[in-house]
């Protein structure tokens, strides 16, 4: 069977199943990660995507929890045999969605969250054209930039390519369905929370 072929039988299984698949995407830095945390937290019958990567672990970060950990030779694997719904690199590292997991979880009724990059996001749309796309906004680019920084985990080359990447995702905030500023933290959550559970 041809990819093309198997997207669109991936495609049909998906829509007519009881699931959901909600993509979110948002600069590096911007709070995506602590929003789906507190959404999880309050909603656990929602299910979050583990991410696949060929970055290293940071400090605390388990391999299946956080994410799973790759090297470049195992990541390029899983792309030949199309083990991935979507996958780009970023900041010279490859990043990825495992198509088996997430197809898994939404033909038993789940609703599944993708927190991913704006080019898997863009793959995804192609894929599953009723997915859910929301894009997680900055209040302002001075202040992504001040909260990179607070993190303390990437040095000043790396934070400037993440700005100029940032600057890029920002403009395409067009493309998704919903955009939420994450200004203040309970705001943004109580957002997230009428435009996924409803």
């Amino acid at each position: 069977m041809k990819r093309s072929d198997t997207l669109a039988a991936s495609t049909s299984a998906l829509n007519t199943s009881l699931g959901r698949l909600v993509v979110l995407t948002g600069p590096s830095g911007v709070g995506k990660g602590t929003l789906v945390k507190a959404l999880l937290a309050k909603h656990p019958q929602l299910h979050l995507s583990v991410s696949a990567t060929t970055r290293a672990p940071r400090p605390g970060e388990t391999h299946g929890k956080e994410y799973y950990f790759f090297n470049r030779l195992e990541f390029e694997t899983l792309i030949a045999t199309d083990q991935l719904l979507e996958w780009a690199e970023y900041a010279d590292n490859l990043y990825g969605t495992l198509r088996p997991a997430v197809e898994a979880k939404i033909a038993q009724g789940k609703t599944v969250i993708l927190e991913i990059e704006l080019v898997g996001a863009r793959t995804v749309r192609e894929t599953f054209p009723d997915t859910l796309r929301v894009f997680i906004m900055p209040p302002s680019l001075d202040e992504l930039e001040r909260r990179l920084r607070d993190r303390g985990t990437d040095a000043d080359p790396v934070i400037r390519r993440r700005l100029n990447h940032a600057k890029a995702e920002i403009a395409a905030r067009d493309e998704f369905d919903v955009q939420i500023v994450n200004d203040d933290f309970d705001r943004a959550l109580e957002q997230m929370e009428r435009v996924i559970i409803g």
